[in-house]
């Protein structure tokens, strides 16, 4: 039959009892399957992770600048990561660089979701903070 209509047999499940065939194109079933995976990944979106370096003794108008800095990050539709560097003694103050990420958070809150809570790595102490999900 498929001879009759010059398409081909494509075994669709060899394991069922009995085995599955079509008749089909199979060049133009392949050619719409490679066309449907480039649409899908036209479509797909890329999450970024940028980042905002911050000191415990930046100033309150640099801060401004960089919170809007992450506002714009967060509209684009990428991750925000804010990382607090401590250097030399200014480790030993930790409740001065929990104070500057609380105020981040708290300026930010509107437009944003904090995925990882303020946590210390050695030197540095970092958020990670997501566009809030649109409706």
């Amino acid at each position: 039959m498929a001879e009759q209509q010059q398409l081909d047999l494509v075994e669709v499940s060899p394991t069922a009892v009995p085995p599955v065939c079509r008749i089909m194109d199979y060049g133009k079933f392949k050619y719409q399957q490679s066309k449907k995976l480039q649409e899908a990944k036209k479509k797909q979106v890329h999450v970024l992770l940028k980042e905002v370096k911050l000191r415990p003794k930046t100033d309150s108008h640099d801060l401004e600048f960089k919170i809007n800095n992450v506002k714009r990050f967060l509209e684009e539709g990428n991750k925000a990561k804010i990382t607090l560097v401590f250097r030399g003694r200014e480790i030993t103050h930790m409740d001065v660089g929990r104070a500057v990420i609380e105020r981040v958070a708290k300026e930010l809150q509107d437009v944003c979701v904090i995925e990882n809570q303020p946590r210390v790595e050695g030197r540095n102490m970092y958020m990670i903070v997501a566009p809030k999900p649109k409706k």
